[in-house]
């Protein structure tokens, strides 16, 4: 089972999901979405996903369970796949940008799609031809 090097499960899955499962949480979330977030961390540096435990904002952009206000049954967030990222040193356009330049370079080559014209960057790993893009 893979488990990040440079982020705490409780950044990639909601309160509820951390406060019941703890480390058993991991099994839920794709090792693909696991290994291109850790990618990314050490080729952007700082990134936030979830940042509720710091008393923040920010529960649903990881995996997402029905509870969400964001919820949607065929979401690659609800099956452990997806990923909004903030990015402290860049800007999501230009990260995207990046991938959509490169998409297989090593940090990007499990990224199956990727939303344009949001202020995050949302990727995802499922199963698709490389690279897919969309609008929300």
């Amino acid at each position: 089972m893979y488990k990040c090097k440079h982020f705490s499960i409780h950044e990639l899955v909601p309160r509820k999901v951390f406060e019941q499962r703890g480390c058993k949480a991991w099994e839920l979330l794709d090792e693909r979405l696991l290994i291109t977030l850790d990618n990314l961390r050490e080729r952007y540096g700082s990134i936030t996903v979830n940042n509720y435990y710091w008393g923040k904002d920010r529960e649903w952009s990881g995996l997402r369970t029905s509870d969400s206000p964001y919820y949607s049954p065929f979401s690659q967030h609800t099956f452990g796949r997806a990923a909004d990222c903030l990015f402290a040193n860049k800007s999501a356009e230009a990260v995207r940008q990046e991938i959509l330049a490169s998409p297989y370079n090593s940090d990007f080559k499990l990224i199956g799609s990727i939303e344009l014209g949001v202020s995050w960057l949302h990727f995802d790993v499922r199963n698709c031809a490389r690279i897919k893009k969309y609008y929300p």
